[in-house]
């Protein structure tokens, strides 16, 4: 594995951390406590798992080690962080705020097997970015509910291609390329909805 690409897989984890503290800044006095900390757990999540799996790459690539267990937790703690936070977003939308749920609050158990990630990630996905999407939408916000959407089909296809074969360089790249952009949707979307609420 050469050290750009190592170096580029910080790239969109970079992007969606920006995106996470400007949706979070956004939401926050919209959202009850309890799908706030949802949102907020499950986002960091997400960016914890990016970041492990980019520094097992890096060690990789610079021949320090193959700390694989870098790479093995990021998909179950992914999918998860994406499930927690599209439940906190699904929240905000049909729920009374002023009212704690405990529904959403149970973590799911660990599985050796991959479905169940896979479903957790393609529910959670759909929860947070068409969740916002919807809630661009009640507030009349066209360009930001198209990016949510773009955004999501961007997450579904970092899926497909996941399930490749990833001994290619090739396949890497078109990865990290495909995950750069969709992060950077995400972050156009968050600042098309929430930049002036989070600059004011």
């Amino acid at each position: 594995m050469p050290v750009p690409m190592a170096v580029v897989d910080y790239i969109p984890v970079i992007l969606f951390i920006i995106s996470a503290i400007m949706i979070q800044r956004g939401l926050y006095d919209q959202m009850s406590k309890g799908a706030f900390a949802l949102l907020s757990g499950g986002t960091i999540m997400v960016i914890a798992a990016g970041l492990m799996k980019a520094t097992w790459k890096l060690l990789y690539a610079l021949g320090v080690c193959d700390f694989e267990r870098l790479n093995q937790c990021f998909f179950p703690m992914q999918s998860v962080g994406f499930l927690l936070a599209g439940i906190a977003v699904i929240a905000l939308l049909y729920f009374p705020q002023k009212k704690e749920s405990l529904a959403a609050v149970g973590a799911p158990a660990v599985f050796s097997g991959t479905m169940v990630f896979v479903v957790m990630m393609v529910l959670g996905c759909l929860g947070y970015c068409g969740g916002l999407a919807l809630y661009a939408r009640r507030l009349k916000q066209r360009k930001a509910t198209f990016l949510f959407m773009i955004a999501f089909i961007c997450m579904l296809m970092m899926g497909y291609l996941s399930s490749r074969d990833f001994t290619k360089d090739s396949m890497n790249w078109i990865a990290e390329g495909v995950n750069v952009v969709g992060q950077l949707i995400l972050l156009l979307a968050a600042s098309s909805l929430f930049g002036k609420k989070a600059n004011a």
